[in-house]
């Protein structure tokens, strides 16, 4: 999809992924809404960018959600296409991790992408369509020790996202998953500054501009899910042949 003189919302576009996305899709002529909880992080998205227009809030505030879309399409028109990157990433023993924060990890990685996807994705498809781009992780697919709250967070947006593409095959939206390995972005500061796993540094740490490259050819191609990165596709269907022995290797690696 050309995305010129089109309207992207993107959640978590005050840093990372979201904020690479935002610059991106601006410089391709987009009309960028720039969503996030952190204020002076969506100005420097925005910075040198007049097409990035920036709406502060917090994704797992549902009314918030609702009047920030609305005012979305009053202000740059019908949405063409969701980039759904929010996301915090605190890693621990799942006994260790304070139970508030479990909830909070769900609440903004999985509740967060359900109100804005809920809130935008009906003027998309009363508009004949678009792209609804959902980030999951490979720790939605695969899990591993000490990170059990953020592994359920995406393993929940996974399905969501799966489910929600086969209610809405007759729609003309392009749906896409995305399950990329460890990427480079400030997020995972968060998980290094708890606990990290020493699994996810058996593979090289992804660019986040690989990521975007694989989700435009897999739009493009038809494929719902994406996964970024050599050997990635390979590592989600290890999984699914053989999870005893991705257990027994995690557990080696870990060495506990």
């Amino acid at each position: 999809m050309s995305l010129a003189g089109k309207v992207v919302i993107i959640s978590g576009a005050g840093s990372g992924m979201g904020r690479l996305a935002a610059q991106r899709f601006s410089k391709q002529g987009a009309k960028v809404a720039a969503l996030d909880i952190n204020e002076a992080g969506l100005k420097e998205t925005a910075e040198g960018h007049d097409n990035i227009s920036i709406y502060p809030l917090n994704v797992t505030n549902i009314e918030q959600v609702n009047e920030t879309v609305a005012k979305v399409i009053s202000e740059l028109g019908n949405i063409n296409r969701i980039f759904n990157c929010a996301a915090i990433m605190p890693f621990g023993k799942l006994l260790e991790h304070d139970a508030a924060n479990i909830k909070l990890v769900m609440d903004i990685n999985y509740g967060g992408t359900v109100n804005v996807t809920k809130a935008a994705l009906p003027n998309m498809i009363a508009n004949g369509g678009g792209d609804c781009v959902i980030f999951s992780s490979m720790l939605g697919q695969m899990p591993v020790l000490a990170a059990g709250a953020y592994v359920a967070s995406k393993f929940a947006t996974s399905a969501y996202a799966e489910v929600l593409a086969h209610e809405n095959t007759k729609s003309n939206v392009r749906f896409a998953c995305v399950c990329p390995p460890v990427v480079n972005t400030p997020l995972l500061k968060q998980a290094k500054d708890t606990v990290w796993p020493k699994i996810l540094d058996e593979n090289p740490h992804l660019d986040p501009s690989e990521v975007i490259d694989e989700i435009e050819r897999c739009l493009d191609a038809g494929k719902f899910w994406v996964f970024p990165g050599k050997n990635t596709e390979w590592g989600y269907r290890v999984r699914r042949w053989m999870p005893g022995q991705i257990w027994k290797h995690v557990h080696k690696t870990e060495g506990w």
